[in-house]
């Protein structure tokens, strides 16, 4: 492995737990795949955290918006900017691969909100909000959009919304200069089957789709017609389950291996997480072991930069259990005692510059 030295940042909400401290810093032992608690951000209920792409600043939810941090050289993070969404608290975020643009999901509100970041991470105005339409209030869930994530094709040219209450993922372009969207295509998924998290591989030619209601990933192929239009062929479902599980459960992470030769989601109800390796060639993924993870609703979860380790964030159990992970026996063994941690959301790894 080298020298080379990680912090972990973990967004939790704060609200009901008497804390302010939104964003957790830890320093990483990669070696015994342990965290040490390194500092802790004072933030309004962080649901989720991104880092811009040139790896300069850390994005993240909050009550009032969005915030800005740039990242520190040894991880600490200081306070840029805040701005408004002009709507309800955000669920997701990302920026476009030249962090030019940041794109909020709204859970809540079912909004895509389109925002600018100038190149000292500084975010600017809105220039685009598109709400998604639904079917009417038959029931609170289903069939009333609810954005869940907002991820870019890695050509820098498509934004993907996965709206899990319409079962669907809405696909626009993206106009760079003025920065707004286009909707050209819409990836349809089963009824109830509640796209949540969606990635795409290293090279940008597959998108995974996780569903939490009907446990599974769904495996795309991506490309651009001749009209410069996204195309997107289903090629794979596999469940985040074992087979012999009964119902009652939710999926919920969608996280690469730091080489992107894994990728691993989490079962809340079954409460387990699962990993497949990933064919580079052909985009498909294979089961490796679906394991249980010592805690109640894990929200994410995440191997470490070694493929030895994993670190699993129990929401309900507001605690992050570790675990030694062995690949090619399927094993996943308790690795220490759990660690507190109020309400955790989701986890990003970031290696420090040398």
């Amino acid at each position: 492995m080298g020298k080379e030295k990680y912090v972990a940042y973990v967004s939790t909400y704060t609200s009901g737990n008497k804390s302010n401290y939104g964003i957790r810093i830890y320093d990483v032992d990669v070696e015994s795949g342990r965290f040490t608690e390194k500092d802790q951000v004072e933030i309004t209920n962080s649901s989720y955290v991104s880092i811009s792409h040139n790896r300069k600043y850390l994005f993240s939810i909050t009550d009032f918006g969005v915030e800005s941090y740039r990242i520190l050289p040894d991880g600490e993070l200081e306070e840029i900017s805040h701005a408004s969404i002009n709507g309800m608290r955000g669920c997701y975020l990302s920026t476009d691969y030249e962090d030019k643009l940041l794109f909020v999901a709204g859970y809540h509100d079912a909004k895509v909100t389109v925002l600018r970041v100038d190149e000292n991470g500084v975010i600017g105005e809105i220039t685009d909000e598109i709400f998604h339409k639904g079917l009417g209030s038959i029931a609170e869930r289903n069939f009333r959009p609810h954005i869940n994530c907002v991820k870019m094709t890695r050509d820098n040219r498509f934004l993907c919304a996965a709206d899990l209450g319409m079962d669907h993922v809405v696909v626009y372009e993206v106009n760079h200069k003025n920065g707004r969207l286009r909707q050209v295509d819409i990836i349809r998924s089963e009824q109830e089957s509640a796209p949540r998290h969606l990635k795409f591989s290293q090279d940008g030619k597959f998108l995974y789709v996780v569903h939490e209601l009907k446990n599974y990933i769904d495996v795309y192929t991506y490309s651009v017609d001749s009209h410069q239009m996204p195309v997107f062929e289903k090629i794979q479902n596999i469940s985040t389950l074992n087979n012999y599980h009964a119902g009652g459960s939710a999926a919920s992470a969608l996280n690469f291996s730091e080489d992107f030769k894994y990728i691993c989601s989490s079962n809340a109800g079954d409460n387990s997480v699962v990993i497949f390796s990933i064919d580079h060639e052909t985009g498909m993924l294979t089961k490796l072991l679906c394991l249980p993870i010592s805690g109640d609703y894990p929200k994410d979860a995440a191997l470490f930069p070694d493929n030895r380790h994993l670190v699993s964030l129990n929401h309900e159990t507001d605690s992050m259990t570790f675990f030694n992970v062995d690949m090619e026996a399927g094993t996943l063994v308790m690795n220490g005692k759990e660690m507190k941690v109020n309400q955790p959301n989701c986890i990003i790894f970031y290696q420090l510059p040398q």
